[in-house]
């Protein structure tokens, strides 16, 4: 599947290709996850052709993973990584972009009399959402939350695992502290198993996140054994009820 980039290169010219962008773990598209090598070869075609890869680390980072982030998990350095979602714990909307040396000196060689980065929003730099931000960065550090899912990682994967053979999956796929669990469809109507299923877990108490009929799981890192537990009872339950 890497190769198919340098199809591409070949195809329109790596001049025009502005960049590859790349989530580590495709987790909104169901949870899934880069066969081995897969964005290390990335990285070697980027570089051969001097295009820029771009990781979007809006789910993944944090200590989703059990690292710091995926670039810590996979040993891949991307040129540009984007963030969100855990830098304030979700209380509050902030996002982030780290740039490599790369990038920022490219950025910081241009014309004197022009701003190097020139962007803004009405909210950026908001000072509650940046409080916010460096509050939870505390809390990380306190709880050392960054490498806890690592921790449970097992423990979590073995739970979600358990699950297997259970009427309809077909596939169970894990990766530090995040499980998908994927359901076969209804000939007449895809989609509609997994939307049974949330609204049974909703009914329990568990939400969880279907995209179509793949069930995608990402607990709070602050998660319990007696949670895990939990999760694996109610969702046994409804996937046993589920028709």
């Amino acid at each position: 599947m890497a190769e198919d980039l340098e199809r591409l290169v070949a195809l329109h010219g790596a001049e025009t290709i502005a960049a590859v962008i790349i989530e580590p773990v495709a987790g909104s598209t169901g949870v899934l996850l880069p066969p081995q090598g897969y964005l290390k070869r990335i990285r070697e075609i980027c570089d051969r052709h001097g295009i820029v890869l771009i990781f979007d680390e809006v789910i993944t980072g944090f200590g989703r993973l059990g690292t710091p982030f995926a670039v810590d998990y996979f040993g891949v350095v991307p040129d540009l990584v984007s963030t969100a979602k855990g830098l304030t714990n979700g209380a509050i909307p902030m996002g982030a972009v780290f740039a490599s040396r790369k990038i920022y000196d490219g950025l910081m060689q241009g014309s004197d009399s022009q701003i190097e980065l020139f962007h803004g929003y009405t909210y950026s730099g908001h000072p509650v959402a940046c409080a916010a931000g460096i509050a939870n960065l505390d809390i990380f550090r306190e709880e050392q939350l960054f490498t806890r899912a690592a921790a449970i990682a097992d423990q979590w994967q073995e739970a979600m695992h358990s699950l297997r053979g259970l009427p309809h999956v077909q596939d169970i796929r894990t990766i530090g502290l995040i499980a998908g669990i994927e359901l076969a469809s209804r000939p007449d109507s895809p989609g509609s198993r997994g939307f049974d299923l949330f609204v049974d877990c909703f009914e329990k108490g568990l939400l969880i996140r279907v995209t179509g009929d793949i069930v995608a799981l990402s607990p709070p890192l602050i998660i319990e054994s007696s949670d895990i537990d939990n999760i694996v009872s109610v969702l046994g339950d409804a996937l046993r009820k589920v028709a």
